[in-house]
């Protein structure tokens, strides 16, 4: 088939489609659009057509598959809109007070745990927490480094307990 009659037919073809289009869209300019899509998808791919098949089931099985894809596209971006009048919850944060009275116990608690650690495993943890690397902390209080890892996890575990007790 040339180019000419396949584009022939592709046109008479894309008029049936119309109602086909709007069944699956439910609206006059998407079935519009739908329809255009798959007419310029059966001219793009024109060598995969098969002289020995029906022209419009394939336009058909082409309009069905881009509204599936374009239908799976939207599902999975959905977009979620606030339209509530007053939009309390979006505003109430503008009007709270910042309260680190708790923040302020539970560090007291922390400091408190800190000061019954054996120093020996406390000094390696505060060196740690104030932001020394681990082989800067063996080169200061010149021990290994193995020694350096195992005080400052016993510290950590160390410290756990003692606050699980206040709490």
């Amino acid at each position: 088939m040339q180019t000419i009659d396949f584009n022939k037919q592709v046109a008479q073809s894309s008029e049936s489609l119309y109602a086909f289009a709007y069944n699956l869209t439910k609206d006059i300019e998407d079935a519009k659009d739908l329809i255009q899509e798959t007419v310029y998808r059966a001219l793009l791919n024109r060598e995969k057509f098969r002289l020995d098949t029906n022209l419009k089931a394939w336009m058909y099985t082409i309009m069905k598959n881009i509204f599936i894809n374009n239908y799976r596209r939207e599902s999975k971006r959905q977009v979620v809109t606030d339209e509530t009048e007053n939009q309390f919850y979006l505003n109430s944060l503008a009007r709270t007070t910042h309260n680190d009275g708790e923040t302020r116990l539970g560090m007291q608690e922390i400091q408190k745990a800190l000061a019954d650690i054996d120093e020996s495993i406390r000094l390696p943890f505060m060196l740690y927490f104030e932001g020394f690397k681990y082989h800067e902390i063996a080169i200061q209080l010149e021990i290994p480094l193995g020694t350096v890892k195992s005080r400052i996890f016993f510290a950590r575990k160390e410290l756990q307990r003692t606050v699980k007790r206040f709490s």
